[in-house]
């Protein structure tokens, strides 16, 4: 079973970058003085660049629309196969004369 990490919170995340940022040190050693890998350091920089408009991209909230919006439309095109079957069930005992 693979177990997923907690996500860290978002201020620690925020205090993290805004450390990042000064650069007073190399990436590497603030990713190990804060307990992160430094790859997961280099992605919080990009989206919070993202998220700031610094670069390019989706921002975090618009990437949550997109997927609630994606789940909706899930659901609304399950109600619609279910809404098309019981259509076909209920017409079958239809006979036009």
């Amino acid at each position: 079973m693979v177990t997923v990490p907690k996500p860290f919170p978002t201020e620690f995340r925020r205090d993290v970058i805004a450390v990042a940022r000064r650069k007073e040190a190399p990436l590497s050693q603030i990713a190990r003085d804060f307990g992160v890998s430094e790859s997961c350091l280099h992605r919080w920089l990009k989206v919070a660049d993202v998220d700031e408009g610094v670069r390019p991209g989706i921002t975090q909230a618009e990437a949550a629309e997109i997927r609630e919006l994606k789940k909706r439309n899930r659901l609304l095109e399950q109600e619609n196969e279910v809404l098309r079957r019981a259509a076909i069930y209920l017409g079958q005992g239809l006979n036009p004369k």
